[in-house]
């Protein structure tokens, strides 16, 4: 049972060689170098290329190399018969957790301005938000939100969540569903994006969704570009309701280099990189997938289409 490996942004290498440091009498392929991709029933991919299961008619498994499915969801030659999962990892959480937290205090004290401020040789201190009186909400409430919203409260953030379904965690006030949206964005002077990208996501962070928020309210996104309005954010910023922007994905990657947001002082921005798989890390989780697959047993974190998460 040979598995394949397809990605056009991640190299081969570290990943056929984690999994085979765990076992190496695996049998791992490279798309468009199988010699029978008939044989293969588990995949391994990430922003594969398009028409890349075609040639694989018997494939049991899809896993995505990384918390997101939404480059396989937006395949409309999806396998119909192979089960999707995807990756559920502690280090992936801690690593989005410091990230997010670098650019929150980064908010709070001003240090961008600070370094503009340095390079034109200004000396001049100015008032601070402090934890205790920033209200944070976190849109997406599954295995990152509430990782993220554990570590919140454990520095005295006031932390709420926004979910489509009922979630219970100690200290934070979860809003469910469309009706309670209005009311969690009220009381977000934080506004942190952790949403999977769906059809009913997409375009999520929109002009109705930021009127909602507090004056002076400050967003993150490190879930997808394409859940982001981006004219709708600069219109926010200019009126003065938003107070700025750390954003860490884009609808379109790289960004290009006209786009306003590179040269935007009151839009912190970085390539992505909030939160990056290691390979060695996740190995386990993928092998015991195939190892379930072989069995017929249930799989780990599988993913519902119908839900698109």
């Amino acid at each position: 049972m040979p598995i394949t490996f397809i990605s056009q942004t991640k190299a081969p290498e570290p990943w056929i060689a984690a999994l085979k440091d765990l076992d190496p009498t695996l049998d791992i392929r490279i798309f468009g170098q199988d010699p029978n991709p008939a044989a293969v029933d588990f995949a391994l991919t990430w922003n594969h290329p398009e028409g890349a299961f075609e040639p694989y008619p018997n494939l049991k498994v899809i896993c995505s190399m990384g918390a997101g499915v939404d480059h396989l969801m937006k395949d409309n030659n999806l396998p119909l018969k192979a089960a999707i999962v995807r990756i559920v990892d502690a280090e992936l959480a801690t690593a989005m957790n410091e990230f997010v937290i670098a650019l929150i205090m980064n908010h709070l004290r001003g240090l961008n301005e600070y370094k503009n401020d340095q390079h034109k040789k200004i000396w001049s201190p100015r008032p601070y938000l402090t934890i205790k009186e920033t209200r944070i909400g976190i849109m997406g409430f599954g295995t990152l939100g509430q990782s993220l919203s554990k570590a919140l409260t454990q520095l005295d953030f006031q932390v709420s969540g926004w979910a489509n379904s009922p979630k219970a965690v100690n200290q934070v006030k979860v809003f469910q569903g469309k009706n309670e949206l209005p009311l969690f964005l009220s009381q977000a002077d934080i506004l942190i994006c952790l949403l999977p990208l769906t059809t009913a996501t997409r375009g999520i962070l929109n002009k109705r969704v930021f009127t909602l928020l507090p004056k002076g309210a400050f967003l993150i996104n490190v879930a997808r570009g394409g859940h982001l309005v981006e004219e709708d954010l600069l219109e926010m910023i200019e009126t003065g309701h938003l107070s700025g922007a750390g954003l860490d994905v884009f609808d379109t990657e790289p960004l290009p280099e006209d786009h306003p947001f590179w040269t935007h002082p009151n839009i912190h921005i970085t390539p992505h990189i909030a939160s990056i798989t290691d390979p060695v890390s996740v190995a386990p989780q993928i092998l015991e997938n195939y190892h379930r697959m072989k069995a017929g047993k249930p799989l780990l974190n599988e993913v519902s289409r119908e839900k698109g998460y």
